[in-house]
């Protein structure tokens, strides 16, 4: 352990002033950044990086972009980056988040004071009872808490803080980034690798203490939407098409195995987000999630023959899919630099965390910018259930990221 001390309290003033921003993206919007009030933390950002005297820059898309020059410059050392995302989950509500900060973790229930009688439980998440002692933010059950990914935001700033104020420690070219919209899968869609200029990143967008992922699903979006025909009920024999109905039978033809609920490891799934409509139209969103590629594709076409078997059934035009994909699995494009994960897992050890390499069940700005030229594994950044009110992070892993943050710069400017 080299001993870096970034400072628990003013990672958790960070942390609770970041999550007091109502950041959602939108799926539905067709803008970048998706909502105007992400730009409202990005601005702050960029200004709170000026303050550290970081040439820092936000641009028309609200990528958030700072240099930290190296202090070594005779040794040619590689550029690295860290980035984190602002956006929340449109999942749940992200506005007028209360969180709950509790010191000294006794093991037991934790009451969510929003919601007379929810509490967060060791018995339902099993979890809780490493984190005994700990200080634990959570919810108080009326929203999620953002800690996907403000505390990799936060963990990024503090490191940062660390750097310019300790001008005895060494180090290379650092880059940042900041950016919106990564949990509609749009987060890195203008980012400009070149301008960024880091040889080598990492995503702080992990969960538990020694995560280490760079490999993620192959994911697409699929919106199916189908045209029902109202009628009277009394006269409706023959005649009426009950939308709701419909939709419900095209659910009915995908996989009952493959859900998010019944999945683990590298097995793929269907997950239905929204489902909403009238006997006359209604509308439904899923996700298409596998690792492996070829089964990935074999998704995407199932879910086609699903609206064409019911068109068959109902007559064409009553189904209609907008399948759309979002990213590919980062291994193929990280696995040639993988150097870069063994710094990772050397970084986390100094600290003395045992690394826990596993695929991602889902996906990071990382997977995207792998394949634009920036080989970019994941690490943790200590949060646990995301995009939901059962949302908590302990304290004590945002400033364990934070060192092996700081770990990692030293070791890459040896």
């Amino acid at each position: 352990m080299i001993g870096y001390l970034c400072g628990m309290e003013k990672i958790l003033d960070r942390f609770l002033r970041y999550v007091s921003f109502d950041t959602q993206s939108d799926e539905r919007s067709q803008s970048q950044p998706s909502t105007s009030r992400q730009l409202v933390l990005l601005e702050l950002l960029r200004d709170e990086l000026r303050a550290l005297g970081i040439d820092a820059s936000m641009d028309g898309y609200g990528y958030v972009m700072g240099r930290i020059p190296s202090n070594c410059p005779d040794k040619g050392l590689p550029a690295i980056g860290f980035i984190a995302h602002v956006d929340t989950s449109p999942d749940a509500s992200g506005a007028h988040i209360k969180p709950q900060v509790i010191r000294d973790y006794d093991g037991g229930d934790i009451a969510l004071q929003g919601v007379p009688g929810l509490y967060l439980k060791p018995a339902e998440f099993p979890e809780l009872t490493d984190y005994k002692g700990c200080t634990l933010i959570t919810t108080d059950g009326t929203t999620l808490l953002g800690a996907d990914d403000k505390a990799g935001v936060a963990e990024i700033m503090s490191a940062v803080e660390y750097i310019v104020t300790h001008p005895e420690f060494r180090h290379g070219p650092v880059c940042i980034g900041f950016t919106p919209d990564e949990e509609i899968g749009r987060g890195v869609a203008h980012f400009d690798v070149e301008k960024f200029g880091a040889d080598y990143a990492y995503t702080m967008d992990g969960g538990a203490v020694g995560e280490l992922e760079f490999e993620n699903f192959n994911a697409a979006s699929a919106t199916i939407r189908i045209q029902g025909r109202n009628v009277h009920p009394g006269y409706a024999k023959g005649k009426m098409k009950n939308a709701i109905r419909i939709l419900q039978e095209l659910d009915s033809l995908l996989p009952a195995s493959q859900k998010p609920e019944l999945t683990e490891g590298y097995e793929g799934f269907f997950h239905l987000t929204t489902f909403e409509g009238t006997v006359e139209e209604a509308c439904a969103h899923y996700l298409i999630r596998d690792h492996d590629r070829e089964k990935y594709e074999e998704k995407k076409a199932l879910m086609q023959s699903c609206v064409d078997r019911i068109n068959a059934r109902y007559g064409d035009g009553t189904a209609t899919a907008d399948i759309r994909h979002q990213y590919f699995n980062m291994r193929s494009q990280v696995e040639p630099h993988y150097f870069i994960v063994e710094k990772a897992i050397a970084a986390m050890e100094m600290e003395g965390i045992r690394a826990r390499i596993q695929p991602i069940r889902g996906g990071t700005d990382g997977a995207s910018l792998s394949y634009m030229g920036l080989p970019c594994p994941n690490l943790f950044a200590g949060g646990l259930n995301f995009h939901g009110k059962m949302e908590f992070v302990p304290l004590e892993s945002m400033e364990q990221a934070a060192r092996v943050i700081l770990n990692l710069i030293g070791l890459f400017a040896r």
